[in-house]
């Protein structure tokens, strides 16, 4: 447990012209989900995002940890993960980082949702949720480092825009 906690970590904002980063460390596990949410919240409501809008980033963000707790890195809960919210003046990033094994967006299959249903199967419909949920989202692989980034854009008031005038 004391292992654990060291892992919670908060750093200030860095403010550059135009964003400013928020940035969170958390061990492995999914008991730390909450305190993401919270995080994520936090800087949304901030940023003046609308409680919609709110929920979606944390429905997105906590499918998006969870993936990385039981694929990336296979359950193991000593390992860790790196969150960061950066807001710009166009849009709202929540970028997620780790060491496990890399996701490979190329070779994901989205699931048989009747197939599911038949077999009463949960589960494989993180992916599918979180690119419905956010405007973008973006993977990347660079040395040891696998990052997501899940994107909402933000009208010229700060609040996200509706998903009829992003496509």
């Amino acid at each position: 447990m004391a292992n654990a906690q060291r892992f919670l970590l908060l750093k200030r904002p860095e403010a550059a012209v135009g964003h400013t980063l928020y940035t969170l460390r958390i061990p492995s596990t999914t008991r730390h989900l909450k305190t993401v949410r919270r995080f994520v919240e936090r800087h949304a409501r901030a940023a003046g995002l609308s409680s919609e809008v709110i929920e979606q980033l944390k429905l997105a963000v906590d499918e998006a940890c969870t993936n990385v707790i039981k694929h990336a890195y296979k359950g193991r809960p000593d390992q860790p993960i790196d969150i960061a919210v950066l807001i710009e003046p166009d849009r709202f990033i929540v970028r997620i980082r780790d060491q496990g094994e890399a996701f490979d967006p190329v070779h994901y299959r989205a699931p048989d949702l009747p197939a599911l249903i038949r077999r009463r199967q949960g589960g494989g419909l993180g992916v599918r949720l979180i690119r419905q949920l956010m405007d973008e989202v973006t993977y990347q692989s660079r040395g040891r480092y696998n990052e997501v980034q899940l994107i909402k854009y933000l009208a010229r008031s700060g609040t996200a825009l509706p998903p009829s005038a992003n496509a």
